[in-house]
């Protein structure tokens, strides 16, 4: 169940978890078991990226041990491949120390020449940690290559308490989306831990519309969405676009209405209505089509913080390293990719009559024939069945919290 109550953290992550009497436990599962390790083994988390977890913490914490700290030095402006780095020789024993260079390259004693076979080893580090993957040798790329390792133990141990937090099985396999690693995946089964469908997605601005941490079951998806703008966004941001230029929405492709649907103008703008707008009585959507803000599908899990997953027209910014950029919904890369595996349980709803409701141009609401278990989860640290152990950012300052509260817990506990 993890040391800490992840509600305590996260108000609207609550899975349903298996909850065991410790005493009970020893006196019937344990003390008369042929084998003690067989029988804990049932409370242990089952899924195999936990288990990857902890070789990885097994891995960083013996590399932390060993670790001589020997900073490199830091730059003003990226080195570019063929440029002089003072520190090449420490880069070059720090790549390596991380499984980012092969121990066969080596550099003439007092050469500062970054050549491509360094540039490469950096390529992986980069990629490792979040950073987009140029080679240049950056102010990021080396406060991410000086961070001491017991940072990464630290981040490990967090990623193993938030595996703990999950039920042990599933209804029907997730979707789980992890914040900070800006990425999605459809799973055949979390306890394989196989994923049919792996993208990258778009999630809220960090200090500002945060993506939440929840757990809910999708239940329809919808082709053509209309977006209904929330009331944030048209306070803060629309209506003044409006008061400003009275033909905002008509350029743009919104429509007033009422909140039971029924359209008031999709052009100019009077001032009754405006100041209708600015009293909360009439809303502001857009029409559905490519240019709107949920491009053309979005797929819906009810929550109380109304965030969903939907397309985007705004295509360039999943080639960014660091993707949060929404006001708090998640962008997803490959909508078409999704519609498919989400809609794998319904009766005749082929590629081929996706493609078609992508293409209809006119709004349609698809219930799913079973309800899909939705986790927005919040780990910084994965560890991948080819042994490549990833790092992310701590975007919201989650793992920052969580260990303050499982230090408390231990303190209390010991």
């Amino acid at each position: 169940m993890g040391k800490v109550d992840p509600e305590a953290l996260h108000k609207d992550f609550d899975p349903e978890r298996e909850h065991h009497d410790a005493g009970a436990f020893l006196e019937e599962e344990v003390m008369a078991a042929p084998s003690v390790r067989n029988a804990l083994a049932k409370v242990e988390c089952p899924y195999p990226g936990y288990q990857r977890d902890i070789a990885a913490l097994q891995k960083y914490l013996q590399m932390a041990k060993e670790e001589v700290r020997d900073p490199l030095p830091q730059v003003q402006k990226p080195v570019a491949q063929g440029q002089n780095y003072e520190g090449l020789e420490k880069l070059v024993k720090r790549l390596q120390v991380l499984g980012d260079l092969p121990s066969s390259v080596s550099v003439p004693p007092g050469s500062q020449s970054y050549s491509s076979a360094v540039v490469a080893g950096v390529k992986q580090f980069q990629n490792r940690h979040g950073i987009e993957a140029q080679g240049k040798l950056g102010p990021q790329t080396i406060t991410e290559l000086n961070r001491p390792l017991s940072d990464r133990v630290q981040q490990l141990r967090l990623s193993l308490e938030r595996w703990r937090w999950l039920p042990h099985n599933f209804a029907e396999p997730p979707i789980v989306v992890n914040i900070p690693e800006f990425k999605l995946r459809a799973y055949e089964s979390l306890s394989s831990g196989k994923s049919a469908l792996a993208m990258a997605v778009v999630v809220g601005k960090a200090m500002r519309t945060e993506t939440p941490v929840l757990d809910e079951d999708m239940k329809y998806m919808v082709f053509w969405p209309y977006w209904n703008v929330p009331p944030s966004i048209l306070r803060g941001e629309m209506i003044p676009k409006i008061a400003k230029d009275r033909t905002y929405i008509q350029k743009n492709g919104y429509e007033v209405a009422t909140f039971s649907g029924q359209v008031v103008t999709d052009g100019v703008v009077s001032d009754e209505v405006l100041a209708q707008l600015r009293g909360g009585k009439l809303t502001v959507r857009q029409k559905p089509g490519p240019k709107n803000a949920l491009g053309l599908a979005k797929f819906i899990f009810p929550n109380d913080s109304n965030v969903y997953l939907h397309s985007t027209p705004a295509q360039s910014l999943f080639s960014q390293a660091r993707r949060d950029f929404s006001h708090g919904c998640i962008r997803v890369e490959d909508p078409k990719a999704l519609a498919a595996w989400v809609l794998r349980n319904n009766s005749g709803w082929t590629k081929e009559r996706i493609e078609v409701a992508f293409q209809a141009g006119k709004e349609q609401q698809v219930n799913l024939a079973r309800t899909i278990p939705v986790l927005i989860v919040y780990s910084t640290a994965v560890a991948e069945e080819d042994g490549q152990v990833f790092f992310f950012q701590d975007i919201y300052g989650h793992d920052k919290t969580l260990a303050k509260l499982e230090a408390q817990a231990y303190s209390r506990q010991n």
